[in-house]
């Protein structure tokens, strides 16, 4: 089949493609005619991090923003335990790149949830499940499963965790 004779391809997205990664996508564009070089670097990475999360598996799919949010704080996680480390191995020049990156990547991200509106959920959901019957250690499992929903993608796991802990430990 000759060139000429072959359909050609259509090089406009016609997928939906999430308000976020366009966002990303805009923002890179911008920041490379603006040659802020630490920007630029910190946005490729995270729409190569969103572009591995939508290849990963066994087909290809687009992210909903959610999704690319996820893949946005895996990012920003690796940031904070880079940088914890250079920290500890006495390289504060690199740690504070790190932290640079940490702060692009951050103004993407959904606001954090205050201590005080964690403590609050936190309660609600220990005082649903005790009213369910379970309580102390073993009920941990049950009020996580409670509060993943509500808290997804505004407070950090470990912290969450420790809070439940806490609160069990006190009943």
């Amino acid at each position: 089949m000759a060139r000429a004779d072959r359909p050609r391809r259509s090089t406009c997205h016609a997928r939906r493609v999430s308000e976020l990664k366009n966002r990303l996508h805009a923002d890179l564009t911008d920041a490379m005619r603006a040659r802020d070089e630490l920007t630029t670097a910190t946005l490729r990475m995270a729409l190569t991090a969103v572009t591995n999360a939508e290849v990963a598996g066994n087909t290809a799919k687009e992210l909903s923003d959610a999704e690319v949010v996820g893949a946005l704080q895996r990012e920003a996680k690796k940031r904070r335990e880079a940088a914890e480390a250079y920290d500890g191995a006495g390289r504060p020049e690199l740690a504070q790149r790190e932290r640079a990156e940490l702060a692009v990547v951050e103004g993407y991200l959904p606001a954090a949830m205050s201590d005080a509106e964690l403590e609050a959920l936190v309660a609600a959901a220990v005082a649903a499940v005790a009213t369910a019957g379970a309580t102390g250690p073993k009920a941990m499992g049950q009020v996580m499963k409670a509060l993943q929903p509500q808290v997804a993608g505004r407070a950090d796991g470990a912290a969450v965790a420790a809070r439940v802990r806490a609160a069990l430990a006190a009943d």
